[in-house]
């Protein structure tokens, strides 16, 4: 098995794109590199981004972008001239536009379009090129009914959008079938936590009830369109709460024929052992069809799960060194692909070990490629998913759309990922060697 994983792993390793081929490659990357060699810098380049939305001229996003820089004791050249120009109104107005334009194009490579109709056409290409998409609508927790009713729109209305166009594309075997089924084209993955108000850990009834009004019509329309539905798992307070609202709804009799439905499952979770096992105990037990997907995910909490924990005096509920996370993502990949069947696994890594690992124990188990979906993130793992598809694996994007207000905690969040200096696509910018990067955790 360990030969084949690191026969695998060399061999997705020796497709990846050359780093100045790559279209996604541009000036925002010198940013990442500057700011994962600086925690200083870093977190004032990370606090600008945040801010941004608010600023209402280019002055103003110039001031603020001044006001975080003179906290940093050792900024790099590019830095200082941009200190020295904001002195004069003229200057700021042109660091301004310099600093929004690079901020809309830092958030243009995580993010596909504003509107799920904007989004047609990049995924339309993404297709083309090999790879499916689940395309996920930005915004946070709500905080009204309203806000929870507008989400459930757009998400009904990104539903139709993509059914509509879907038919168009051109055939992807692929990406269409495994042994258990079609595959939707149609794939939109929606909150929970935006779809109520009232999810909260000392009420989840209520919160459930709430969000089932309005996740029923959703699974509804996406059977009827045959489309995928995919429901995200969040922080680990709404972790039961959500997992007993899918299982209820699924178990609805109108419900047992489809649509396909998946849910998340986070490996940086203490408990994701116990909770993978009460997912395949129901999959297993459940005459529903097809079969549920689980995507499976490091996680990207880890830092509020923390900090709440330890400002209560608990056990963080996570994993709090890398190496537990990847020995727990692998442990739970191979639960995930044993109960191949009964679910479809779909591993969400951009760790060159934690794919090859998936890939190697499903041919050791006797599963085919195309029976295990592999997926990344836009703008994180593009080069990757290029890799992947050139070995002919189902490759899926996970793919953010929504306005620069609604994206930017998830473009800081992406951003803090892409730079921390324990990442795996950190390591691979070094030029750590593949047999570091491949290395057991």
């Amino acid at each position: 098995m360990e030969h084949e994983l690191q026969r695998v792993g060399r061999a997705i390793h020796a497709a990846l794109p050359g780093r100045g081929h790559h279209p996604l490659r541009a000036l925002d990357q010198r940013a990442m590199e500057l700011a994962a060699g600086d925690q200083e810098l870093r977190a004032a380049l990370f606090r600008f981004v945040d801010v941004t939305p608010a600023c209402r001229s280019l002055e103003d996003l110039a001031r603020h972008l001044a006001d975080y820089l003179h906290e940093v004791d050792e900024r790099p050249p590019p830095l200082q001239a941009a200190m020295r120009v904001s002195g004069t109104r003229a200057g700021r107005t042109a660091l301004g536009a310099a600093a929004a334009a690079g901020v809309r194009h830092m958030a243009h490579r995580f993010i596909v379009g504003e509107t799920p109709a904007a989004a047609v056409k990049p995924i339309r290409r993404l297709w083309e090129h090999g790879a499916a998409v689940s395309l996920d609508l930005l915004g946070e927790a709500t905080v009204t009914e309203a806000e929870a009713d507008r989400y459930a729109a757009r998400c009904r209305e990104a539903l139709d959008t993509l059914a509509e166009a879907a038919p168009a594309w051109p055939g992807r075997p692929v990406l269409e079938a495994d042994s258990h089924g079609r595959v939707p084209r149609v794939n939109l993955s929606v909150k929970v936590s935006a779809l109520t108000p009232l999810l909260r850990p000392d009420a989840p009834e209520v919160g459930r009830e709430d969000a089932a009004r309005r996740m029923r019509p959703l699974l509804q329309r996406a059977r009827d369109l045959g489309a995928h539905l995919h429901i995200d798992m969040e922080s680990v307070n709404t972790l039961e709460a959500t997992t007993d609202l899918v299982f209820e709804l699924l178990d609805e009799p109108e419900l047992s024929d489809g649509p396909s439905t998946g849910i998340v499952m986070q490996a940086y979770l203490r408990e994701s052992g116990e909770q993978l096992e009460r997912v395949i105990d129901w999959a297993r037990a459940s005459d529903r069809r097809p079969p549920l997907v689980v995507r499976l995910v490091k996680g990207a909490y880890w830092d509020h799960e923390v900090v709440e924990a330890r400002q209560h005096g608990w056990t963080p509920p996570v994993w709090e060194e890398k190496a537990e996370s990847d020995r727990s993502f692998e442990a739970l990949t191979r639960m995930l692909v044993d109960a191949r069947g009964h679910v479809r696994p779909a591993i969400a890594s951009h760790n060159l070990r934690s794919v090859a690992h998936a890939i190697a124990y499903n041919r050791a188990t006797g599963g085919r490629d195309a029976d295990l979906e592999l997926q990344v993130l836009r703008g994180l793992g593009d080069e990757l998913a290029a890799a992947l598809v050139a070995h002919d694996m189902r490759v899926r994007i996970y793919c953010p759309v929504g306005d620069m207000v609604a994206g930017m905690a998830y473009l800081v969040r992406r951003l803090l990922e892409n730079t921390s200096n324990e990442s795996f696509l950190g390591d691979q910018q070094r030029g750590v060697p593949i047999d570091e990067l491949l290395a057991a955790p």
